[in-house]
């Protein structure tokens, strides 16, 4: 057994199973629905398609971060049974939980000086996110240490890729992230933005496709683009998705006909609610390990 423990966050979208089967405890974020406060309990609490009917019927969930008293709640525990511990965090780009967890480990630090607390800000979001944790586990699992595991962690991860589309341009268009005039104009054309995750963590608009069937097809050439050795890649990949599982499963299927060498089929896992109350459902996010990341 190693002697230590892999931790995350639930934003890394991967299910509550998964984490169990793999002993990899997490930390819940928070929203806000219809009056009521929830945990993002991988779908426990609501299941992901009321919560992507109630958004569609015009709900407004808020989101709120792990904070750092429920770092040190995640942490102790394992630091008590003599566990050194590896987390990844939620892109620094996207939220303040990476803080929290920096000042979490430099508190119990003081108190458990024997012990190694390292902190990864994964840069990733979503089952992105979820495929750096699964690929922390797989070398965990093959007996990497914990200094070294770290230090691979920090060297590769702007190698994972994340791109997304979106055929639902309500949410964006709550949140102000695109204009009224500019949502109306988008949905009357058929327009599904492209977007992908730069060297900071921010999710940045790539490219403005008119059509479903041609934005699933450009999100396929960007991993034939980008993808590690091209179309003989040999590595996972995760895709993730919020209420439409008929796109994904059209981009799933492109990318098993083009890529022969995957590491077992394309893994497609529902966007979460706390990145999903600021996709909205119609989102499609594609993971896979490439060149390194643009700007």
């Amino acid at each position: 057994m190693p002697d230590y423990m892999i931790t995350c966050c639930s934003t890394a979208d991967l299910s509550a199973d998964y984490f169990r089967e793999k002993g990899v405890p997490y930390a819940c974020f928070h929203f806000h629905l219809e009056g009521k406060d929830y945990q993002d309990d991988l779908g426990q609490s609501i299941s992901f398609p009321d919560y992507y009917a109630a958004i569609a019927a015009g709900a407004m969930p808020t989101t709120s971060q792990v904070n750092t008293e429920e770092y040190e709640a995640l942490f102790e525990p394992l630091l008590k049974r003599g566990k050194d511990i590896l987390h990844l965090t939620l892109s620094s780009g996207l939220s303040g939980t990476y803080t929290s967890a920096c000042i979490a480990r430099d508190e119990l630090n003081e108190r458990y000086p024997e012990r190694r607390i390292y902190v990864v800000d994964t840069l990733g979001a979503s089952s992105g996110y979820g495929l750096l944790v699964d690929t922390a586990c797989e070398k965990r699992d093959a007996g990497m240490p914990i200094d070294e595991l770290y230090n691979w962690l920090e060297q590769n991860k702007l190698r994972l890729h994340h791109w997304f589309f979106s055929t639902d341009l309500t949410s964006y268009k709550r949140g102000g992230r695109i204009s009224p005039t500019a949502a109306t104009f988008g949905t009357l054309l058929g327009i599904c933005p492209l977007l992908n995750m730069d060297r900071e963590g921010h999710l940045i608009p790539r490219k403005k496709i008119r059509g479903k069937k041609q934005v699933v097809r450009e999100i396929v050439r960007m991993m034939e683009e980008h993808a590690e050795n091209g179309l003989g890649y040999s590595g996972k990949c995760f895709i993730s998705e919020s209420a439409c599982m008929e796109d994904a499963r059209a981009v799933a299927d492109q990318v098993q006909a083009q890529f022969p060498n995957l590491n077992g089929k394309v893994c497609i896992n529902s966007i979460g609610t706390v990145i999903g109350a600021h996709t909205g459902p119609g989102t499609v996010a594609l993971f896979f390990w490439g060149d390194e990341r643009f700007d």
